[in-house]
């Protein structure tokens, strides 16, 4: 694991880090509060062995020391502990108890004992420590003292009792609280990662699709009130990010333009729909005749996303129930037409593939430049394959952290087994942190455009048109002038109008605001 996935890791699961980090040092917080405290009471032993006889000093010493490891392991005998019972202050104990309670050690190459008495009573610790010293050393006398070795124990320390509490050690409890939520955190981290199987990456994506990534929409949760791009949006990060996705499109094969779309997903809830209706507003702002077709017949969101009518559309055509022209609905200012889904067919994907279908798209090719379909998942149904043999081109729709990998796989198997031609794959509601203002020069901002004037079409020849435009456009300060050239596309879009039609610029109403809608469908 290099520190690249180390840091996507951390990056990604970094609030189940800090919440078992913080649930670490409250758990063992509260663990340490319950336990009640302790008091510590302590007693020295030198332990000597007097020269007599054969044995002089030096020997005198050594068997000192050596006796030494010996006293320790009796400090904690079932032997002393019985002598101990009874005793005053030490109360109802069982020989196991005070046993447990006592705490024997020995510094090396010493011949000192210590008997530490460690007990939530600091009388009866001092108690036990008391009793300690005036029985252990009757003891060792009473245990296999020769006449040629004699052992002593002289007490050189204590017993005396430290008031100040040993037990718990509260810091000590917490940082180790803290070190086992950041391991746990950790741990739990790297398994997430290991066992994620959805795209995040646009090489995933690539390798399970086939197709490059031809853009990505970065996450907002404004887009789950506000799916749409409006005209109070158009410099915003989102909207650039689907200018982005047009320019790549229009690249995409220049032997083999693209006018017809198919936008779809491997599953729902990855948000196609807000793809394809997005992808259908750039496209006619900059100047096309768009025709957004909702083809998910289905589950249609489009209309909804656009506040326009359902009731009757692509379904009621196709069955011979209305026009063309009677069911196409205007949107917005620019070139933007919408044909409604209709009324919900119980065979949609039969009427996608109809002949009836493939006829009503050679005309609706004759008049519009670009045409988007916004059809269902790929892997529940068959719709979009079919849709996809009416158009030049899919679009996959991939939702980042979402779509598992095997779906987008078999997604794109489905595509190669009707030959459809996959233009690339758009990854949906990235998360990552994106500036809103380019390189300080506050290039993306949402907030509405500066007012333009008025665009008026007079006869003439098209140097005349734009010596007048040059002419209105003197009286404005320069930056001003700078705003008006940003938007350049919304002028040459009215230019294109037959002549002497005056139009202003905001003639045509702006569509309603519409009701909330969820950006995943």
């Amino acid at each position: 694991m290099d520190l690249r996935t180390f840091g996507r890791a951390i990056r990604r699961s970094w609030w189940v880090i800090v919440l078992l980090a913080v649930a670490g040092v409250a758990i063992s917080g509260w663990m340490t509060s319950r336990i009640p405290p302790t008091y510590a009471s302590r007693v020295t032993f030198f332990v000597s062995t007097p020269g007599g006889g054969d044995t002089n000093a030096l020997q005198a010493q050594q068997v000192a020391q050596l006796q030494v490891n010996s006293y320790v392991q009796l400090l904690n005998s079932q032997g002393l502990a019985k002598r101990l019972v009874g005793k005053p202050d030490v109360g109802a104990l069982t020989p196991a108890q005070i046993a447990a309670r006592i705490t024997p050690s020995a510094p090396v190459n010493t011949v000192l004992v210590t008997a530490t008495v460690i007990d939530t009573s600091p009388a009866r610790a001092l108690a036990l420590t008391q009793a300690i010293a005036t029985e252990f050393p009757k003891m060792i006398e009473r245990l296999g003292n020769t006449a040629k070795v004699h052992t002593v124990l002289h007490v050189v320390s204590g017993p005396t009792l430290n008031h100040t509490k040993v037990g718990p050690h509260k810091t000590l409890n917490i940082g180790l609280g803290l070190l086992v939520g950041l391991a746990l955190g950790f741990t739990l981290a790297f398994l997430r990662l290991l066992l994620d199987t959805s795209v995040r990456t646009a090489e995933q994506v690539e390798a399970a699709i086939g197709a490059s990534v031809i853009g990505s929409i970065a996450y907002e949760k404004a887009a789950r009130r506000r799916p749409v791009i409006l005209e109070n949006q158009a410099r915003s990060v989102r909207a650039e990010a689907f200018r982005q996705i047009r320019t790549n499109l229009r690249f995409a094969d220049v032997d083999k333009p693209v006018h017809a779309i198919v936008v779809t997903s491997p599953s729902a809830g990855e948000g196609k729909s807000t793809v394809a209706t997005n992808l259908a507003i750039v496209f006619a702002e900059s100047g096309d005749k768009v025709l957004l077709i909702e083809a998910d017949l289905r589950k249609p969101r489009v209309a909804d996303y656009l506040g326009l009518e359902r009731a009757v559309g692509l379904t009621n055509v196709l069955a011979g129930q209305v026009q063309l022209d009677d069911v196409l609905q205007k949107w917005g200012t620019g070139g933007l037409t919408v044909l409604a889904s209709g009324s919900i067919p119980p065979n949609p994907s039969e009427l996608l593939g109809s002949d009836n279908m493939r006829d009503l798209m050679v005309r609706l090719r004759e008049r519009f430049d670009v045409i988007v379909f916004d059809t269902p998942p790929l892997l529940p149904v068959t719709d979009a394959a079919v849709a996809s043999s009416l158009a030049d081109g899919v679009v996959v729709v991939v939702r980042h952290g979402k779509t598992g990998a095997a779906n987008l796989e078999q997604a794109a198997k489905l595509l190669r087994s009707v030959d459809a031609r996959v233009l690339g794959a758009v990854v949906n509601m990235r998360k990552s942190e994106v500036k809103r203002r380019y390189d300080g020069y506050g290039y993306y901002e949402d907030r509405p455009p500066a007012a333009l004037p008025a665009v008026v079409d007079v006869p003439g020849d098209a140097s005349a048109d734009r010596d007048d435009a040059s002419d209105r456009g003197a009286h404005n300060d320069a930056r001003s002038h700078n705003d008006a050239r940003s938007h350049n596309d919304q002028v040459n879009s009215s230019k294109e109008r037959p002549r002497g039609q005056l139009r202003e610029r905001g003639e045509q109403a702006r569509p309603e605001a519409i009701e909330p809608v969820d950006q995943t469908t």
